[in-house]
């Protein structure tokens, strides 16, 4: 399906938007002591990692309209947020998206990226290649495309555009990718369901938790160069 933010510009939302308008040794000791130890060890940094993921992925009450706390649960920790080594070719600051892993990059230019979760286009929707962030909005309004209302009717309430906020299909940040110059109907977009990272379900279109989208949008000037990488 397409979306479009108010702009005349459709752009690819997730599918499962579409109930709304259609967000997983030490030396020493017998062999059980080191087992119990290496579970130690491995509980204390599950623990931490917890941690830091309920502090990345909390609550933002200052934005324009408040977004709550990920319900982490939710997300397998592999899909977290962090500072990675992944040696590039391309520029610090360019963003690399991989489908088959369901993870986007941001090139730090030191042999490594930060990398984050991401929710992408299901099968027969899946594209690839260079672009670059034509444009930026926060919070901006959807406007279903006629295309669109035909195949859900119920969808025809938001013709004249849906407002941004917390249900919007859009979420609250969007980078706009575009070609020569043209938009390619893709997006990168702040996802508000954390049981879709990892997944397949957009029209093409990819999906980062709204905190690590709400990150990565401010990194990241217009005319920053996107690739994405064949599934």
């Amino acid at each position: 399906m397409m979306w479009d933010d108010g702009t005349g510009d459709a752009a690819a939302r997730p599918g499962r938007r579409a109930g709304l308008v259609s967000r997983r040794a030490f030396l020493g000791g017998s062999a059980a002591g080191l087992g119990a130890l290496g579970l130690a060890g491995c509980a204390g940094n599950d623990a931490l990692l917890l941690a830091q993921a309920r502090e990345t992925y909390g609550p933002m009450p200052n934005e324009k309209f408040p977004i709550p706390a990920v319900d982490i649960s939710k997300v397998d920790p592999k899909y977290y947020r962090r500072v990675v080594q992944y040696e590039s070719k391309e520029a610090p600051g360019t963003i690399i998206v991989d489908p088959g892993k369901f993870y986007v990059y941001r090139v730090e230019g030191d042999g490594t990226a930060t990398r984050y979760g991401a929710n992408v286009g299901r099968d027969g929707f899946l594209w690839h290649g260079d672009a670059y962030v034509g444009r930026k909005s926060e919070w901006a309004t959807w406007t279903p495309p006629k295309e669109m209302i035909k195949r859900q009717p119920e969808a025809a309430k938001y013709a004249r555009g849906m407002p941004g906020g917390l249900d919007n299909p859009l979420g609250a940040r969007t980078l706009h990718l575009y070609q020569n110059g043209a938009y390619t109907l893709y997006t990168i977009y702040a996802s508000s369901e954390p049981d879709t990272i990892g997944s397949g379900i957009t029209s093409g279109c990819v999906g980062l938790l709204s905190q690590d989208m709400i990150h990565l949008y401010a990194r990241t000037p217009v005319k920053t160069k996107v690739v994405v990488l064949p599934a």
